[in-house]
């Protein structure tokens, strides 16, 4: 069974995602022509992200290391970025049977009527994959890890659930769809706070700026690509030690330039070809299980939170946060992490918090701010259990992407700094049976509340459509 999932894990996202969207097009009746176009793109839109996302790594690191060399602001817990998280998530006894146990749950859930969310984000399982690996690593129990995980995927489906409306509602073309990726939806809860605090705060009404706003009121100082531009020049100016040598460096330090405003414009441009890709599979599996299914309206297509990454809102604040969080990497007392290779990641911080504060580019800032703080220390909090993790996977695979430089801890931005894993973490390697308890109350309450809601929504659903029959005979 390990090594099925690890032999389909090992095709990535690119080829995973186009085979798995074929397949489920021909199941709800799509021709195969259509189905596979839908996939290709989908595959296609994975391969045009990691290559501008690679592209943004390989620009901005070897800067990065300069700057980290320069100042000398070496800190214990080494940035391993994403790639070696997944890595190390899905190389685990937790990892190899993740899929199937999450699927099951979800099936569990849709009859139970506790979740309205079809996860076939079957990618960014590893973030259940994950939180189970380092809960199995730091207890030395493969029942803690799959407990954490399970908690963990139900927690999110019902995080989707909840969000789901805002979210449709907010971006354009997502009808039907939610985001149960973890990470992003760790974050609702703090935008929706925030956002409500911030509310109540006197003249915030007239720092009401979105991105097209910044356009107006800033013109071309507002625009994602300039300010990439402006970001890339000042983080490649840094990584000077004198005037004398920043005039020698100007080709470098432009091109970086170039390299990060690049990075801004492209991003939204790949993202089309998510949507496209996804919108006849949506569209098709909606009106099937409508058709099938009595009862099952409101049913919502889990997708990854890389279909809106794109958004204006997203790309300035990500780009803003980039050097605020080093800044704050370095300044912040009992902070262990810098991140370096994790910064590509900053851009899945918002999908779920734009809904809440309508794309305002300044509550944005201000919540991204807070939760990136919040995650400096969380990603130190959890580095030991990573590092336990990272080691173990290490020895079994030989895989050079999960090595730890000798002397330091293993860390990563991407899910390591969720509110939502560091929670779970803490109640079961930590609090064990009282915290699972804990754990355990919250999601069965959690549950029963969804259910009720979807209960409630779905009668109204039927009264609507009720009375529209009986409005046109």
């Amino acid at each position: 069974m390990e090594q099925v999932f690890s032999y389909i894990i090992g095709l990535g996202a690119a080829v995973m995602m186009p085979v798995i969207f074929t397949v489920l097009g021909l199941c709800i009746g799509i021709r195969l022509g259509d189905a596979l176009k839908s996939g290709l793109k989908v595959g296609v839109g994975f391969i045009g992200l990691s290559i501008v996302t690679a592209l943004l790594t390989s620009a901005l690191g070897p800067a990065l290391n300069s700057v980290v060399g320069i100042y000398d602001l070496q800190l214990h817990v080494f940035d391993m970025g994403w790639p070696a998280a997944a890595a190390v998530a899905y190389n685990t006894a937790v990892g190899a049977f993740i899929i199937p146990v999450c699927l099951g749950v979800n099936i569990l859930m849709l009859v139970t009527k506790t979740t309205r969310t079809v996860n076939i984000d079957l990618w960014n399982y590893w973030h259940f994959a994950f939180i189970g690996a380092v809960i199995y690593f730091a207890s030395d129990s493969l029942a803690w890890g799959f407990f954490g995980a399970i908690v963990c995927y139900i927690i999110t489906l019902i995080l989707a659930d909840i969000t789901a409306k805002k979210f449709q509602t907010f971006y354009k073309d997502m009808d039907g769809i939610s985001i149960p990726q973890p990470f992003c939806a760790g974050f609702a809860p703090f935008a929706w706070a925030i956002n409500k605090g911030l509310d109540k705060i006197p003249g915030i009404e007239k720092l009401e700026i979105d991105a097209e706003g910044m356009k107006k009121k800033f013109g071309l100082l507002g625009e994602p690509l300039f300010l990439g531009v402006i970001v890339g020049v000042g983080i490649g100016c840094l990584t000077c030690t004198s005037w004398a040598e920043i005039v020698d460096r100007i080709p470098y330090i432009l091109g970086l330039g170039i390299k990060m405003g690049a990075v801004m414009e492209l991003i939204p441009r790949v993202t089309v070809l998510f949507i496209e890709g996804l919108k006849p599979i949506s569209d098709a599996t909606r009106a099937l299980i409508a058709r099938k299914f009595k009862g099952a309206q409101g049913l919502s297509i889990g997708m990854s939170p890389a279909l809106v990454i794109g958004h204006p809102t997203t790309l300035v604040v990500s780009l803003l946060l980039i050097p605020v969080t080093l800044a704050l990497a370095v300044f912040l007392p009992g902070n262990q992490f810098l991140p370096l290779a994790s910064l590509a990641g900053m851009f899945y911080v918002f999908p779920l918090v734009l809904p809440f504060t309508k794309g305002n580019v300044v509550k944005t800032f201000i919540i991204g701010l807070v939760v990136l703080v919040m995650g400096l220390y969380m990603v130190t909090n959890l580095s030991p259990a990573f590092t336990l993790a990272a080691k173990d996977v290490y020895a079994a695979t030989g895989d050079a992407a999960v090595a730890i430089p000798e002397g330091f801890a293993g860390g990563s931005l991407d899910f390591a700094s969720s509110p939502l894993a560091w929670v779970i973490y803490q109640c079961t390697a930590g609090l064990k049976w009282i915290g699972a308890g804990i754990l355990v109350v919250l999601t069965m309450g959690m549950m029963w509340w969804n259910r009720v809601h979807i209960i409630r929504n779905q009668n109204e659903m039927i009264a609507d459509n009720s009375t529209e029959i009986k409005t046109t005979e």
